[in-house]
Protein backbone atom coordinates (compact mmCIF):
# COMPACT_ATOMS: atom_id res chain seq x y z
CA UNK A 1 0.00 0.00 0.00
CA UNK A 2 2.61 2.41 0.84
CA UNK A 3 4.41 1.72 -2.18
CA UNK A 4 1.76 2.03 -4.61
CA UNK A 5 1.10 5.82 -2.37
CA UNK A 6 4.43 6.57 -3.40
CA UNK A 7 4.09 6.12 -6.99
CA UNK A 8 1.07 8.06 -6.79
CA UNK A 9 2.64 10.85 -5.19
CA UNK A 10 5.51 11.01 -7.50
CA UNK A 11 3.04 11.09 -10.66
CA UNK A 12 1.48 13.39 -9.26
CA UNK A 13 4.59 15.44 -8.71
CA UNK A 14 5.27 14.64 -12.43
CA UNK A 15 1.83 15.82 -13.45
CA UNK A 16 2.22 18.48 -11.79
CA UNK A 17 5.91 19.57 -12.69
CA UNK A 18 4.71 19.26 -16.48
CA UNK A 19 1.49 21.67 -15.89
CA UNK A 20 4.16 23.77 -15.07
CA UNK A 21 6.68 23.91 -17.50
CA UNK A 22 3.29 24.09 -19.86
CA UNK A 23 1.90 27.32 -18.30
CA UNK A 24 5.25 28.66 -18.43
CA UNK A 25 5.98 27.68 -22.09
CA UNK A 26 2.35 29.28 -23.07
CA UNK A 27 3.35 32.59 -21.48
CA UNK A 28 6.97 33.22 -22.84
CA UNK A 29 7.07 35.20 -26.11
CA UNK A 30 9.53 34.90 -28.62
CA UNK A 31 10.17 37.42 -30.95
CA UNK A 32 12.41 38.11 -33.25
CA UNK A 33 15.08 40.69 -33.96
CA UNK A 34 17.16 41.04 -37.31
CA UNK A 35 20.26 43.14 -38.50
CA UNK A 36 22.90 42.80 -41.28
CA UNK A 37 26.02 40.78 -40.70
CA UNK A 38 28.83 42.72 -39.54
CA UNK A 39 30.80 40.83 -36.84
CA UNK A 40 31.25 42.91 -34.59
CA UNK A 41 27.56 44.16 -34.62
CA UNK A 42 26.32 41.06 -34.74
CA UNK A 43 28.76 39.91 -31.34
CA UNK A 44 27.35 42.95 -29.27
CA UNK A 45 23.81 41.95 -29.93
CA UNK A 46 24.52 38.35 -29.04
CA UNK A 47 25.58 39.97 -26.03
CA UNK A 48 22.70 42.23 -25.52
CA UNK A 49 20.18 39.80 -26.25
CA UNK A 50 21.81 36.99 -23.73
CA UNK A 51 21.77 40.11 -20.87
CA UNK A 52 18.01 40.94 -21.93
CA UNK A 53 16.29 37.46 -21.93
CA UNK A 54 18.18 36.70 -17.89
CA UNK A 55 16.44 40.25 -16.88
CA UNK A 56 13.42 38.87 -18.83
CA UNK A 57 12.80 35.15 -18.74
CA UNK A 58 10.01 34.92 -20.16
CA UNK A 59 10.79 36.77 -23.50
CA UNK A 60 13.59 34.90 -26.04
CA UNK A 61 14.72 37.01 -28.68
CA UNK A 62 15.62 34.83 -32.25
CA UNK A 63 18.75 36.74 -33.66
CA UNK A 64 18.51 37.26 -37.47
CA UNK A 65 21.12 38.26 -39.82
CA UNK A 66 21.45 38.92 -44.12
CA UNK A 67 24.49 40.27 -45.85
CA UNK A 68 24.55 43.92 -46.14
CA UNK A 69 23.99 43.87 -49.52
CA UNK A 70 20.42 41.87 -49.15
CA UNK A 71 19.77 43.26 -46.49
CA UNK A 72 17.04 45.54 -47.22
CA UNK A 73 15.64 43.24 -50.02
CA UNK A 74 14.80 40.55 -47.31
CA UNK A 75 12.88 42.86 -45.51
CA UNK A 76 10.87 44.04 -48.19
CA UNK A 77 10.11 41.02 -49.74
CA UNK A 78 9.14 39.27 -45.80
CA UNK A 79 7.08 42.99 -45.26
CA UNK A 80 5.27 41.15 -48.67
CA UNK A 81 5.16 37.77 -47.56
CA UNK A 82 3.26 39.09 -44.36
CA UNK A 83 6.66 37.83 -42.26
CA UNK A 84 9.73 39.24 -40.66
CA UNK A 85 10.88 40.43 -37.86
CA UNK A 86 9.06 41.79 -34.98
CA UNK A 87 12.00 44.26 -34.27
CA UNK A 88 14.57 45.61 -36.77
CA UNK A 89 17.67 47.62 -37.65
CA UNK A 90 17.62 49.72 -40.30
CA UNK A 91 19.37 52.84 -42.02
CA UNK A 92 18.50 56.39 -40.65
CA UNK A 93 18.66 57.03 -44.63
CA UNK A 94 16.02 54.27 -45.50
CA UNK A 95 13.32 55.57 -43.40
CA UNK A 96 11.01 57.11 -46.00
CA UNK A 97 11.26 53.58 -48.07
CA UNK A 98 10.81 51.72 -44.92
CA UNK A 99 7.91 54.34 -43.89
CA UNK A 100 6.00 54.10 -47.04
CA UNK A 101 6.09 50.74 -47.80
CA UNK A 102 4.51 50.28 -44.26
CA UNK A 103 7.54 48.01 -43.01
CA UNK A 104 7.65 50.49 -39.80
CA UNK A 105 5.16 51.22 -36.97
CA UNK A 106 5.78 55.04 -35.45
CA UNK A 107 7.15 54.27 -31.74
CA UNK A 108 4.35 53.86 -28.91
CA UNK A 109 4.53 57.22 -27.23
CA UNK A 110 3.58 55.52 -23.97
CA UNK A 111 6.79 53.85 -23.85
CA UNK A 112 9.02 56.33 -26.15
CA UNK A 113 7.80 60.15 -25.43
CA UNK A 114 8.91 62.45 -27.43
CA UNK A 115 10.54 65.08 -24.83
CA UNK A 116 12.37 62.18 -23.87
CA UNK A 117 14.18 60.93 -26.75
CA UNK A 118 15.00 64.71 -26.98
CA UNK A 119 16.07 65.36 -23.89
CA UNK A 120 18.17 62.77 -23.91
CA UNK A 121 19.51 61.88 -27.33
CA UNK A 122 21.87 63.70 -29.89
CA UNK A 123 19.83 65.97 -31.76
CA UNK A 124 20.61 64.08 -34.93
CA UNK A 125 18.17 61.13 -33.26
CA UNK A 126 15.99 63.89 -35.65
CA UNK A 127 16.58 62.15 -38.84
CA UNK A 128 13.97 59.33 -38.00
CA UNK A 129 11.10 61.63 -37.35
CA UNK A 130 8.31 62.54 -39.54
CA UNK A 131 5.51 64.68 -38.53
CA UNK A 132 5.18 63.71 -34.55
CA UNK A 133 6.46 60.63 -34.50
CA UNK A 134 9.71 59.23 -34.25
CA UNK A 135 9.98 55.49 -36.08
CA UNK A 136 13.20 53.94 -34.03
CA UNK A 137 16.00 54.97 -31.54
CA UNK A 138 19.71 54.43 -32.19
CA UNK A 139 21.78 52.46 -30.05
CA UNK A 140 25.24 54.37 -30.94
CA UNK A 141 26.20 57.47 -33.54
CA UNK A 142 28.83 57.41 -36.25
CA UNK A 143 30.91 60.32 -37.12
CA UNK A 144 34.21 60.14 -39.46
CA UNK A 145 37.42 60.75 -38.77
CA UNK A 146 40.67 60.13 -40.55
CA UNK A 147 42.70 56.95 -39.88
CA UNK A 148 46.44 56.55 -40.38
CA UNK A 149 49.36 53.95 -40.37
CA UNK A 150 51.94 54.88 -38.12
CA UNK A 151 54.44 52.20 -39.06
CA UNK A 152 53.90 53.30 -43.00
CA UNK A 153 54.12 57.31 -41.35
CA UNK A 154 57.55 56.52 -39.56
CA UNK A 155 59.09 54.92 -42.65
CA UNK A 156 58.54 57.98 -44.43
CA UNK A 157 59.97 60.07 -42.37
CA UNK A 158 56.36 61.55 -40.76
CA UNK A 159 55.89 61.80 -37.52
CA UNK A 160 53.50 59.10 -35.94
CA UNK A 161 52.20 61.73 -33.19
CA UNK A 162 51.32 64.39 -35.55
CA UNK A 163 49.36 63.27 -38.12
CA UNK A 164 47.69 65.93 -40.79
CA UNK A 165 45.13 69.13 -39.34
CA UNK A 166 45.09 70.36 -42.61
CA UNK A 167 44.16 69.19 -46.24
CA UNK A 168 47.32 70.24 -47.53
CA UNK A 169 49.06 68.42 -44.76
CA UNK A 170 46.58 65.46 -45.92
CA UNK A 171 48.01 65.29 -49.22
CA UNK A 172 51.18 65.70 -48.48
CA UNK A 173 51.62 63.33 -46.34
CA UNK A 174 49.89 60.88 -49.15
CA UNK A 175 52.57 61.97 -51.41
CA UNK A 176 55.40 61.23 -49.15
CA UNK A 177 53.95 58.05 -47.80
CA UNK A 178 52.58 56.29 -51.24
CA UNK A 179 54.31 53.72 -52.98
CA UNK A 180 54.55 52.27 -56.27
CA UNK A 181 57.03 49.17 -58.31
CA UNK A 182 59.88 49.57 -61.00
CA UNK A 183 56.71 49.32 -63.80
CA UNK A 184 54.82 51.53 -62.12
CA UNK A 185 52.15 50.12 -60.48
CA UNK A 186 50.80 51.53 -56.91
CA UNK A 187 51.84 48.62 -54.04
CA UNK A 188 50.98 50.86 -50.87
CA UNK A 189 48.34 53.93 -51.57
CA UNK A 190 49.08 57.42 -49.68
CA UNK A 191 45.39 57.32 -49.19
CA UNK A 192 42.21 55.50 -50.14
CA UNK A 193 40.03 56.53 -52.52
CA UNK A 194 36.34 54.63 -52.15
CA UNK A 195 33.51 56.23 -52.83
CA UNK A 196 31.53 53.59 -51.75
CA UNK A 197 32.78 53.85 -48.57
CA UNK A 198 32.56 56.84 -46.78
CA UNK A 199 34.18 59.06 -49.28
CA UNK A 200 30.65 59.94 -50.89
CA UNK A 201 29.80 60.94 -47.31
CA UNK A 202 33.41 62.95 -47.36
CA UNK A 203 32.67 65.12 -50.32
CA UNK A 204 29.08 65.58 -49.91
CA UNK A 205 29.04 67.24 -46.21
CA UNK A 206 32.64 68.15 -45.73
CA UNK A 207 34.26 69.09 -49.28
CA UNK A 208 31.48 70.78 -50.68
CA UNK A 209 31.24 72.93 -47.60
CA UNK A 210 35.01 73.29 -46.85
CA UNK A 211 34.30 75.17 -50.18
CA UNK A 212 31.65 77.51 -49.14
CA UNK A 213 29.03 75.47 -50.59
CA UNK A 214 26.25 73.29 -49.55
CA UNK A 215 25.58 69.84 -50.93
CA UNK A 216 21.44 70.48 -50.90
CA UNK A 217 18.93 73.52 -49.80
CA UNK A 218 15.53 72.95 -48.88
CA UNK A 219 15.36 70.41 -46.31
CA UNK A 220 17.53 68.33 -48.26
CA UNK A 221 15.08 67.96 -51.23
CA UNK A 222 17.04 70.57 -53.76
CA UNK A 223 20.58 69.22 -55.22
CA UNK A 224 23.12 72.29 -54.58
CA UNK A 225 26.06 71.04 -55.42
CA UNK A 226 26.05 71.70 -59.42
CA UNK A 227 28.29 74.51 -57.82
CA UNK A 228 31.86 76.06 -58.41
CA UNK A 229 32.00 74.74 -54.47
CA UNK A 230 30.67 71.44 -55.98
CA UNK A 231 33.33 70.99 -58.72
CA UNK A 232 36.00 72.28 -56.74
CA UNK A 233 35.19 69.60 -53.94
CA UNK A 234 35.14 66.61 -57.14
CA UNK A 235 38.34 68.34 -58.38
CA UNK A 236 40.29 67.69 -55.27
CA UNK A 237 39.04 64.69 -54.93
CA UNK A 238 39.33 63.22 -58.16
CA UNK A 239 43.11 64.91 -58.10
CA UNK A 240 44.59 62.54 -56.05
CA UNK A 241 44.12 59.85 -58.04
CA UNK A 242 44.82 61.65 -61.27
CA UNK A 243 47.27 64.75 -60.62
CA UNK A 244 48.85 63.84 -57.13
CA UNK A 245 48.59 59.81 -57.93
CA UNK A 246 48.32 59.11 -53.74
CA UNK A 247 45.18 57.11 -54.39
CA UNK A 248 43.35 54.89 -56.90
CA UNK A 249 39.87 53.58 -57.46
CA UNK A 250 39.68 49.95 -56.89
CA UNK A 251 42.89 49.58 -55.08
CA UNK A 252 42.81 46.21 -53.36
CA UNK A 253 38.81 46.60 -54.00
CA UNK A 254 37.77 48.22 -50.77
CA UNK A 255 39.80 50.91 -48.39
CA UNK A 256 39.35 49.76 -45.50
CA UNK A 257 40.75 46.47 -46.73
CA UNK A 258 43.66 48.14 -48.04
CA UNK A 259 43.78 50.25 -44.72
CA UNK A 260 43.79 47.26 -42.58
CA UNK A 261 46.19 44.84 -44.99
CA UNK A 262 48.83 47.70 -44.03
CA UNK A 263 48.83 48.42 -47.67
CA UNK A 264 47.40 52.44 -47.47
CA UNK A 265 48.39 55.19 -45.15
CA UNK A 266 45.39 56.88 -44.87
CA UNK A 267 41.48 56.04 -45.11
CA UNK A 268 38.36 58.13 -44.01
CA UNK A 269 36.18 56.03 -42.02
CA UNK A 270 33.65 55.91 -39.24
CA UNK A 271 33.37 54.74 -35.91
CA UNK A 272 31.91 51.47 -36.73
CA UNK A 273 35.63 50.30 -38.08
CA UNK A 274 37.21 50.81 -34.45
CA UNK A 275 36.41 47.74 -33.37
CA UNK A 276 37.96 45.46 -36.74
CA UNK A 277 41.03 47.40 -36.33
CA UNK A 278 41.59 47.07 -32.64
CA UNK A 279 41.45 43.17 -33.07
CA UNK A 280 44.51 43.21 -35.88
CA UNK A 281 47.13 42.52 -33.81
CA UNK A 282 50.70 44.48 -34.26
CA UNK A 283 48.73 46.91 -35.99
CA UNK A 284 49.72 50.43 -35.09
CA UNK A 285 47.22 53.08 -36.30
CA UNK A 286 45.74 56.38 -35.14
CA UNK A 287 42.56 58.29 -35.45
CA UNK A 288 42.57 62.39 -36.25
CA UNK A 289 39.87 64.71 -36.76
CA UNK A 290 38.98 65.16 -40.43
CA UNK A 291 41.25 67.42 -42.28
CA UNK A 292 40.43 71.14 -42.18
CA UNK A 293 40.36 73.36 -45.48
CA UNK A 294 43.34 76.32 -45.24
CA UNK A 295 40.82 78.74 -43.29
CA UNK A 296 39.99 76.10 -40.47
CA UNK A 297 36.45 75.44 -41.83
CA UNK A 298 35.61 71.51 -40.45
CA UNK A 299 32.99 69.49 -41.02
CA UNK A 300 31.69 66.24 -40.67
CA UNK A 301 29.17 63.79 -41.65
CA UNK A 302 26.66 61.98 -38.62
CA UNK A 303 24.61 59.05 -38.91
CA UNK A 304 23.79 55.93 -37.10
CA UNK A 305 21.51 53.01 -38.03
CA UNK A 306 18.16 52.74 -35.55
CA UNK A 307 16.31 50.06 -34.44
CA UNK A 308 12.33 49.59 -35.24
CA UNK A 309 9.41 47.81 -34.37
CA UNK A 310 7.45 46.13 -37.26
CA UNK A 311 4.24 47.36 -38.44
CA UNK A 312 2.98 43.97 -38.28
CA UNK A 313 3.95 43.15 -34.42
CA UNK A 314 1.09 43.72 -32.52
CA UNK A 315 -0.27 42.06 -28.41
CA UNK A 316 2.01 40.61 -26.46
CA UNK A 317 4.46 40.65 -29.12
CA UNK A 318 4.50 44.39 -29.29
CA UNK A 319 4.67 44.74 -25.93
CA UNK A 320 7.82 42.69 -25.78
CA UNK A 321 9.33 44.40 -28.55
CA UNK A 322 8.92 47.66 -27.12
CA UNK A 323 11.27 46.23 -23.48
CA UNK A 324 13.69 45.09 -26.46
CA UNK A 325 13.54 48.33 -27.89
CA UNK A 326 14.37 50.09 -24.90
CA UNK A 327 17.05 47.76 -23.56
CA UNK A 328 18.90 47.89 -26.60
CA UNK A 329 18.90 52.10 -26.52
CA UNK A 330 19.63 52.14 -23.07
CA UNK A 331 22.73 53.51 -20.98
CA UNK A 332 24.32 49.89 -21.04
CA UNK A 333 23.50 48.77 -24.07
CA UNK A 334 25.60 51.38 -25.69
CA UNK A 335 28.47 51.33 -23.21
CA UNK A 336 28.62 47.30 -24.75
CA UNK A 337 28.13 48.42 -27.94
CA UNK A 338 31.03 51.22 -27.74
CA UNK A 339 33.33 48.75 -26.45
CA UNK A 340 32.72 45.74 -28.98
CA UNK A 341 31.57 47.58 -32.09
CA UNK A 342 33.30 51.46 -31.08
CA UNK A 343 30.72 53.13 -32.32
CA UNK A 344 29.70 55.96 -30.16
CA UNK A 345 26.69 56.24 -27.60
CA UNK A 346 23.83 57.83 -28.79
CA UNK A 347 22.53 59.11 -25.95
CA UNK A 348 24.85 62.37 -24.79
CA UNK A 349 25.37 61.04 -21.27
CA UNK A 350 26.80 58.10 -22.39
CA UNK A 351 28.89 59.88 -24.75
CA UNK A 352 30.26 62.49 -23.56
CA UNK A 353 31.99 61.34 -20.58
CA UNK A 354 35.17 62.64 -19.45
CA UNK A 355 37.22 58.85 -19.43
CA UNK A 356 35.29 58.97 -23.64
CA UNK A 357 36.59 62.78 -24.41
CA UNK A 358 40.24 62.23 -22.90
CA UNK A 359 40.09 59.11 -25.13
CA UNK A 360 42.94 59.26 -28.27
CA UNK A 361 40.57 56.98 -30.31
CA UNK A 362 37.24 58.37 -29.05
CA UNK A 363 38.01 61.78 -28.84
CA UNK A 364 38.05 62.78 -32.57
CA UNK A 365 35.22 61.19 -33.68
CA UNK A 366 33.06 63.03 -30.44
CA UNK A 367 34.70 66.10 -31.54
CA UNK A 368 33.20 65.52 -35.18
CA UNK A 369 29.80 65.41 -34.32
CA UNK A 370 29.89 68.87 -32.55
CA UNK A 371 29.95 70.28 -36.49
CA UNK A 372 28.77 67.34 -38.22
CA UNK A 373 25.69 67.39 -40.76
CA UNK A 374 23.36 64.27 -41.20
CA UNK A 375 21.91 63.90 -44.93
CA UNK A 376 18.68 63.75 -44.82
CA UNK A 377 18.70 60.73 -48.04
CA UNK A 378 15.06 59.59 -49.53
CA UNK A 379 17.03 56.30 -51.42
CA UNK A 380 20.27 56.15 -48.90
CA UNK A 381 21.61 53.02 -51.34
CA UNK A 382 20.72 54.91 -55.05
CA UNK A 383 22.20 58.48 -53.77
CA UNK A 384 25.27 56.87 -52.81
CA UNK A 385 25.22 55.00 -56.08
CA UNK A 386 24.81 58.07 -58.09
CA UNK A 387 28.28 59.25 -55.99
CA UNK A 388 29.85 56.86 -56.85
CA UNK A 389 29.29 56.79 -60.64
CA UNK A 390 30.17 61.00 -60.70
CA UNK A 391 33.61 59.90 -59.44
CA UNK A 392 33.71 56.93 -61.71
CA UNK A 393 32.52 59.13 -65.00
CA UNK A 394 35.67 61.35 -64.28
CA UNK A 395 38.34 58.69 -62.68
CA UNK A 396 37.55 55.80 -65.36
CA UNK A 397 36.07 57.43 -68.10
CA UNK A 398 37.99 60.70 -68.83
CA UNK A 399 34.82 62.91 -68.25
CA UNK A 400 35.82 66.46 -67.26
CA UNK A 401 34.66 67.36 -63.47
CA UNK A 402 31.87 70.01 -64.91
CA UNK A 403 29.97 67.28 -67.00
CA UNK A 404 30.15 64.81 -64.56
CA UNK A 405 28.70 66.43 -61.75
CA UNK A 406 26.18 68.22 -63.50
CA UNK A 407 24.93 64.94 -64.78
CA UNK A 408 24.91 63.70 -61.19
CA UNK A 409 23.04 66.63 -60.22
CA UNK A 410 20.22 66.24 -62.68
CA UNK A 411 20.15 62.41 -61.95
CA UNK A 412 19.96 62.71 -57.61
CA UNK A 413 17.30 65.17 -58.11
CA UNK A 414 14.95 63.17 -60.28
CA UNK A 415 15.99 60.30 -57.34
CA UNK A 416 14.51 63.00 -54.42
CA UNK A 417 11.74 64.07 -56.63
CA UNK A 418 10.46 60.70 -57.53
CA UNK A 419 10.35 59.47 -54.10
CA UNK A 420 8.23 62.88 -53.06
CA UNK A 421 5.55 61.58 -55.73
Amino acid sequence: MEVHMRKATLLAGLIAGFSTLALNAAQAVEIEYWQYVFETRVKAMDELIANFEKANPDITVKHTTFPYADYQTRVIAAKMGGQGPDVMQFFYGWLDKFAAGEILQPLPKDAFPNDKIESEFFPIVSAVKRGDDYYGLPTAVRSLALFYNKKLFTDAGLDPNNPPKTLDEYVAAAEKTVKRDNAGNMTVAGTTLDMGGQDHQWWREVLIRQNGGEPYRDNDRKVAYNSDAGKKALKFYTDLQLEKKVGQVGFMDEGQAAFRAGMAAMTIDGTFRLGAFKSIEGFEWGVTELPANAEGVRSNYASYFANGISAKTEGEKLEASKKFLAYISSPEAMDIWLKTVGELPARRSAALTEANLADPIYAPFLKGLEYAHTTLFVDEQAQRQNAIDMANRVLLEGQSVDDSIAQAAEAEQAIIDEAAQ
